[in-house]
């Protein structure tokens, strides 16, 4: 007999079901331009979110825009149109966006003033500020500057793509030239502090910018006389797609390293530019550049890459900033002597950034140093600049061990930085291997093997973030230190697979990409399902930076119309509609953005009253389930599910910084009644990870026993 749940979704499938992710996306950076817009929040903090929304955006036309105009051009008929729709909803929304990014922008500005701190133009400088800049820009700025002169029948070499330039406009004796020159912000400040007017208190930054236009006449020093000069910002956004040939003729190294270079001609996207600049100056910059008709061409201010306003100064006034939260020690970690009797006698369940990631240093440190220790595992998948991982790592080599890294030469935007990683440690005596043709490898993985007796023992790191000083101290992450053989072993075959990826491995307990992961988590779903229909409590908790693969939306509304409890904690992408009348009405879903960026994916399904829970790197999309290596594993440790389990519910109850996921995405707060407890998690977790104590707030029923309701789900 047919199951009218999949039949009637079937026939539903001709309406929209689906919000398209790159409206979503622009939802969630709407979510982050409130917490800029937020009085509350430091002001300092609020112009950085300026930042991140600004540096979000510039990812955003390199990907998902990209993508869409590449649709336009491969498709035809009906999903043609579609995608040229979708190309122009999405122009309407960037528009709205960065009028809104002014006004906060004007607002904030004022509000810096408020605190005396000034950024000011070129036209507010006193003659004593003026003579300063002048003298920074001769013996700073002006090495650094090449402009090149816009003349028709000259070539012109390829601008890299997200730096800001200037164009600049020139009359000179009677005649009119037009320039481009590129803002040197790879190595020089953004912001550069001047003194302050006399008499005046307060701290006073101009952009760089703002320096180059200042003194535009001795940039064309000896070239012509200018009689005046006026200088507009633009930018470019270039398709950050990456063609690989897969033949077998050049190495994969040298294969990236063409890519990227090829990165700098690819197809522009989008060019964002001042909108003071003359029409005739404009249009000359178009067709010099070669904008096409399915590009974006966003008017906006007189400035450009406010992600460097992420980086804006501190200025010293610590209530300007977010209030530090100090990193958690771990009692048994500090006092053990060995972190490997640590381990042994009980798994270790870390949560950056509360956690230090000294931790996982010290771990690697620990192995590379331990003479029963003999072979070493490692999935690199993005690395801080300067690595005490691969400190680490090196030194494992130098100390007689066998190590093996795994480096992802195709994690965007950071492929130049993993090629010269791999280089080093390949110098180091490491043996690197860059994975499969066409899989990413974006597991979190460590495995050191140590003897222990007279027999090889495996101890396992697995996380949702990547193996980066800098990040676990801004993001959120779960990690599992633990000694279980049963999980070693499939962490051990996982190595396998990227060495040897002729066979596929039969896996114990982890759930793995492309092989197991999307039916693993399909079967949990539909014991849940099948647990509903029997008359039984059903519910899951599914926390991830996106959900947007189709297969699993629509089991999710299957499971909703059976009569499964799901919370969705999404940060980014949601293409699930929660709350729709027939066909997800017991769907739930909130995000949440604050000082920490959201990164952990951990999935929980009831059970029965017995939950299972999974942590791992995999999100509910398409290319990590299908086309990724990612890794999920179960967490059997009571201690570490009790902690999954409360800050999952803190976050579920969060009414301070959750906004409400809903079938329009229009980023209501999450409403909050009269006597209710604040809470903010990110804050309450920290509390509850140092004292123990939860804020008030119902508790979950995860655990409760399962109870047969009187009457059955139909």
């Amino acid at each position: 007999m047919a199951n009218p749940i999949k039949k009637r979704l079937a026939d539903l499938l001709d309406y929209d079901l689906f919000m398209p992710r790159e409206l979503s996306w622009l939802s969630f950076n709407a979510r982050v331009l409130q917490e800029a817009a937020d009085e509350t929040v430091p002001v300092i903090e609020r112009l950085r979110y300026l930042g991140i929304f600004s540096n979000n955006s510039d990812e955003f036309f390199r990907v998902r825009v990209a993508e869409v105009r590449r649709l336009i051009s491969v498709s035809s008929g009906d999903h043609k149109q579609q995608s040229k729709d979708l190309l122009d909803a999405i122009h309407q929304r960037v528009v709205e966006l960065q009028k809104e990014f002014d006004r906060i922008y004007r607002q904030i500005m004022r509000a810096l003033a408020d605190q005396k701190i000034y950024l000011i133009n070129e036209q507010q400088l006193d003659e004593r500020q003026k003579a300063f800049v002048q003298s920074y820009f001769s013996s700073t700025v002006l090495p650094e500057l090449e402009p090149i002169l816009l003349r028709d029948g000259q070539a012109i070499p390829a601008l890299t793509d997200e730096s800001i330039y200037l164009a600049v406009d020139i009359q000179s004796a009677g005649n009119q030239y037009s320039a481009v020159v590129g803002v040197p912000t790879d190595r020089l400040p953004r912001f550069v502090e001047i003194p302050r007017r006399k008499g005046k208190a307060g701290t006073v930054f101009i952009v760089l910018d703002n320096i180059m236009r200042v003194c535009l006449p001795q940039m064309f020093r000896g070239v012509f006389p200018i009689d005046s000069a006026q200088a507009y910002c633009f930018k470019f956004s270039r398709d950050a797609e990456l063609a690989i040939d897969t033949g077998i003729t050049q190495s994969l190294i040298d294969k990236m390293a063409l890519s990227l270079k090829q990165r700098l001609k690819a197809d522009t996207v989008r060019m964002v530019y001042d909108d003071k600049m003359p029409q005739r100056l404009l249009l000359h910059l178009c067709n010099r550049f070669g904008f096409g008709k399915y590009d974006s061409l966003i008017a906006g201010g007189r400035y450009h890459n406010s992600k460097d306003f992420m980086g804006f100064p501190d200025v010293g006034r610590r209530h300007l900033e977010f209030k530090p939260l100090p990193p958690i020690r771990i009692k048994r970690l500090d006092e053990q002597v060995c972190m490997f009797d640590s381990i042994r006698e009980k798994d270790i369940f870390l949560y950056y950034p509360y956690h230090p990631f000294d931790y996982a240093i010290d771990l690697l440190k620990t192995a590379a140093l331990d003479p029963q220790v003999t072979k070493i595992k490692i999935c690199l998948y993005r690395v801080a600049r300067d690595s005490r991982v691969i400190d680490a790592l090196v030194n494992a080599v130098q100390n007689g061990k066998q190590v093996l890294a795994v480096v992802e030469l195709a994690a965007r935007f950071d492929e130049q930085a993993n090629i010269n990683w791999a280089q080093r440690l390949t110098e180091s005596g490491i043996e690197v291997i860059f994975g499969i043709p066409g899989l990413k490898v974006h597991s979190k993985l460590l495995l050191i093997e140590r003897r222990d007796g007279n027999a090889s023992r495996f101890y396992s790191h697995i996380g949702t973030g990547n193996f980066n000083e800098k990040t676990a101290r801004l993001y959120t992450d779960f990690t599992l230190i633990t000694y279980d053989q049963n999980v070693g072993k499939d962490v051990h075959s996982v190595f396998e697979f990227l060495k040897y990826n002729y066979q596929r491995p039969n896996y114990r307990l982890l759930l793995v990409s492309p092989h197991s992961a999307r039916s693993g988590l399909l079967e949990l779903i539909e014991c849940e399902i099948a647990n509903a229909q029997a008359g039984y409590r059903a519910a899951m908790t599914l926390k991830c930076n996106n959900l947007v693969d189709k297969e699993l939306v629509l089991k999710l509304y299957e499971a909703s119309q059976a009569g499964v409890e799901i919370r969705l904690i999404v940060r980014g992408m949601c293409s699930l509609l929660p709350g729709v009348k027939g066909i997800s009405d017991n769907i739930q879903g909130i995000s949440i953005v604050d000082r920490y960026l959201e990164h952990t994916r951990a999935y929980v399904f009831y059970n029965r009253g017995e939950p299972r829970y999974l942590i791992g790197s995999a999100d509910l999309m398409t290319r990590n389930l299908d086309y990724r290596v990612e890794v999920l594993c179960p967490i059997f440790d009571e201690d570490a599910q009790r902690i999954i389990q409360d800050t999952l519910d803190q976050q579920w109850h969060d009414n301070v910084r959750a906004r409400v996921l809903d079938q329009n995405q229009v980023n209501r707060m999450v409403p909050s009644k009269k006597k209710a407890t604040k809470i903010r998690s990110q804050e309450s977790i920290h509390r509850y990870l140092s004292t123990g104590k939860l804020p008030r707030y119902p508790k979950s029923r995860m655990h409760e026993p399962a109870r047969r309701r009187r009457k059955k789900v139909p």
